[in-house]
């Protein structure tokens, strides 16, 4: 898990699957999926570390598949283009 100034969690987990969340709200508005590279078995997609560079706009991931990465959030995207994956408000389950 990483999170930029601008208040940008990335999250990445062991099938290569790279979400950001809006920090506040915990709404997911976006999601891309690693590749494996050649000659890799498709286990080796997982994300072991992420951090975002000093100007919080580019996401460093290093992974199983033998690489470092480098993300850039999608300026243009909306929730038409990109609908969020979460929501807060609709997902609380009262005891």
């Amino acid at each position: 898990m990483a999170v930029n100034g601008d208040g940008v969690m990335a999250t990445g987990d062991d099938s290569g699957s790279l979400w950001f969340w809006d920090w506040e709200s915990g709404h997911n508005y976006q999601q891309s999926q690693t590749t494996v590279q050649p000659g890799s078995l498709n286990s080796e997609a997982g994300i072991c570390a992420l951090s975002y560079d000093v100007t919080g706009t580019r996401l460093v991931t290093c992974g199983v598949y033998k690489t470092i990465k480098m993300w850039k959030q999608d300026e243009n995207a909306t929730p038409e283009t990109h609908p969020l994956n979460f929501s807060p408000a609709k997902d609380i389950r009262h005891l």
